[in-house]
């Protein structure tokens, strides 16, 4: 009995049954193929156009594909930062009758680049750092939830802007294994070490190409996500003893992660016999504290950075408007429409797919601030927006799902895929006079 194709996916995309299966992925043709930067693989990874979206299409074995297909959903379902899965093909045979690998389909995360293609030229010292740092907090989330990642690396993970920094996304979940009791010590370290080495790897072969700035120590670099970790690890897990007249001390610690981005779910607190002093230890902890606190007042769905500079500038815009006392939610929704959105809807059409919005708002707030502080005064917001857009923005290559520049992965000139999805309505006023703004 002849096998036939099987797609398995939670909602079955008609536009898959479309694409070329019978031929093997490196034959298929520019008519299904996006051309986008990527990271290095082991196996062959190509980006396909589905239903005016971009997924990425990796070839592996029926078993592994799926593997990885249900280890994605797992992640998904615990809040974890990872792409999103489409569906696994298998049974897959060419025109003769001869099998083809399985693949696996995942949605492509807009706004998000490989380490390689998040820098021009050469990797800068504090470009490196910021990568590292946001995979030593990728790296906690995954091992909070009970992940063991097993091949952690830069080039396993995607980065997108967020407000000067980066925030990370695993790619490759196929060495992965989901602990529902958690991780030991021992298993941390091991996944911790692997990054270690691979960063370092990663890096040297960076030096290697010529593309590494001068002075830069690939080691130390590697040695950074090591304390980066376990500082955040013992900020979220350690336990911490006090005198039972120290109760702000509770306070105290529930602040310092909501600083960190983190909300304590769940807390052990437990008394001395005596009742002389009292031990406190987080035991559930949930990334997104900010994110939270902005969707909620909002409506808008960002990374934790920009949730945090844009709160930082709804604070702000509460204390000048003089409505300290006003309803919060009441008030986000005067800066949402008086401040963010005419800021969002002054971007021509034709550069909307650089940045994602609340990226070119931090970027516009940070521009204000230089402006003004070159020039001893504070500068309005209309002159600021057109410095920004003709000086800064329509300089930057798109980054929606736009390819960056040739590497070694990579053997086609720069295009721009026609039909991008962005994140605007089609009816948006495309005139909107931002020179009334102030």
């Amino acid at each position: 009995m002849t096998k036939a194709l099987t797609i398995t996916a939670s909602s079955v995309d008609p536009g898959l049954l479309g694409l070329p299966w019978s031929t093997p992925l490196a034959e298929w043709s520019n008519d299904h193929i996006v051309f986008l930067p990527k990271g290095i693989s082991r196996h062959l990874v190509r980006f396909a156009n589905l239903s005016g979206r971009v997924v990425a299409i990796k070839e592996t074995t029926t078993e592994m594909a799926r593997r990885e297909y249900d280890m994605l959903g797992n992640l998904a379902r615990l809040d974890a930062p990872c792409v999103e899965r489409v569906a696994v093909i298998a049974g897959r045979k060419d025109s003769s009758g001869a099998p083809l690998p399985a693949a696996l389909v995942t949605a492509h995360l807009k706004f998000s680049l490989p380490y390689r293609a998040l820098f021009t030229q050469v990797l800068r010292p504090d470009t490196a750092t910021r990568l590292v740092d946001a995979l030593a907090v990728l790296l906690v989330r995954l091992h909070n939830v009970g992940f063991f990642w097993g091949d952690v690396s830069l080039s396993n993970t995607l980065f997108r802007r967020d407000a000067g920094a980066f925030a990370a996304y695993l790619v490759d979940a196929e060495t992965g294994e989901l602990h529902e009791s958690g991780l030991t010590a021992g298993q941390r370290a091991h996944d911790l070490e692997i990054a270690r080495t691979n960063i370092a790897g990663e890096i040297m072969d960076l030096e290697a190409g010529g593309r590494l700035e001068g002075g830069i120590d690939a080691v130390a670099i590697a040695d950074g996500i090591m304390s980066s970790y376990h500082l955040l690890w013992a900020a979220l897990t350690d336990k911490e003893s006090f005198g039972v007249d120290e109760s702000w001390r509770i306070t105290e610690r529930v602040q310092k992660l909501n600083d960190l981005g983190f909300d304590i779910g769940e807390m052990s607190i437990q008394a001395t016999v005596d009742g002389t002093h009292v031990s406190i230890q987080p035991k559930v902890v949930d990334a997104g504290h900010h994110q939270r606190r902005l969707l909620r007042l909002t409506g808008l769905d960002v990374e934790e950075n920009q949730a945090r500079r844009l709160l930082n500038d709804l604070d702000e815009f509460r204390a000048r408007i003089s409505r300290l006392g006003a309803d919060e939610e009441m008030v986000a929704h005067e800066w949402l429409t008086r401040v963010f959105e005419p800021v969002v809807q002054a971007i021509p059409f034709d550069l909307r797919a650089k940045l994602e919005p609340a990226e070119v708002f931090h970027q516009v707030l940070e521009h204000r601030w230089y402006m003004s502080q070159a020039r001893g005064r504070s500068v309005p917001l209309a002159e600021v927006l057109t410095s920004y857009i003709d000086g800064v923005l329509r300089h930057r290559r798109d980054e929606a799902t736009v390819m960056g520049p040739v590497t070694e992965t990579m053997s086609l000139p720069v295009i721009t895929t026609s039909g991008t999805p962005v994140d605007f309505d089609a009816d948006d006023d495309d005139d909107v006079d931002w020179r009334d703004l102030v």
